[in-house]
């Protein structure tokens, strides 16, 4: 059934009569690689992920990318353009065959005015965001290529089941995607992941790329930062 009850952010949610914003909300799959949205687009729609995984990045003038997150099944987007009705500040495509409700951005705005619960959920996420975006420029401020590269795999990986001291990065990120991240060289990254290979710190499996010790990169983090500071 195409209902907010079955999106995750609204799960529990009691001060709100979902019949009354079903019919106005939308419910599209979108094809691997297909975008949802893109750069400047001027919709003000929120987008729900039911299932699948998007890529959210934006794009230089001179043409390189810049991955800002990926988003699954449970997490959402769109919500500035909701907010401030501005163009749309990065693209939005679907990693894969996806399921996503869009919900207008005057339903959204309704919801979040009538819900104090649903409120406080939109607030404590922008807060969330922002203190990421926060310790991300930090890292690019503070932190050679090297430590950037530790950061961005521990804030990456799980920990890994039936060994607490180990976690992984599951799918293996590809090389690119971990520069754009970063923002170095493809060819950069590669070599790093070599030397910390060879080091003992990772090892690459068929389906994962497995930190052995990520107490130790977490060690050199905050090193650098004390150095630095």
């Amino acid at each position: 059934m195409q209902t907010l009850g079955r999106v995750p952010f609204f799960k529990d949610i009691s001060d709100l009569e979902f019949d009354r914003f079903d019919r106005r909300c939308a419910w599209r799959r979108y094809d691997d690689g297909e975008v949802v949205v893109d750069y400047e687009d001027e919709s003000s729609d929120v987008y729900f992920i039911i299932a699948g995984e998007v890529r959210i990045l934006i794009r230089t003038m001179a043409g390189k990318e810049i991955i800002l997150a990926e988003m699954r099944a449970g997490q959402f987007f769109g919500e500035l353009s909701a907010i401030d009705s501005t163009k749309r500040s990065a693209n939005v495509t679907a990693l894969t065959k996806s399921e996503l409700c869009i919900m207008p951005a005057a339903v959204f705005r309704e919801i979040i005015f009538a819900s104090p619960i649903s409120c406080d959920r939109v607030l404590r996420l922008l807060t969330g965001r922002v203190r990421e975006l926060n310790a991300r420029l930090a890292e690019h401020s503070i932190f050679d290529l090297k430590h950037r590269l530790y950061s961005e795999l521990l804030r990456m990986s799980n920990p890994r089941p039936g060994k607490p001291a180990e976690k992984t990065v599951t799918p293996p990120p590809f090389h690119h995607v971990l520069a754009a991240r970063i923002g170095c060289r493809r060819e950069q990254v590669t070599r790093e992941l070599s030397a910390m290979a060879q080091e003992g710190l990772i090892e690459k499996t068929r389906g994962a790329l497995v930190l052995l010790k990520p107490q130790v990169l977490e060690a050199r983090l905050n090193e650098a930062m004390r150095e630095d500071g």
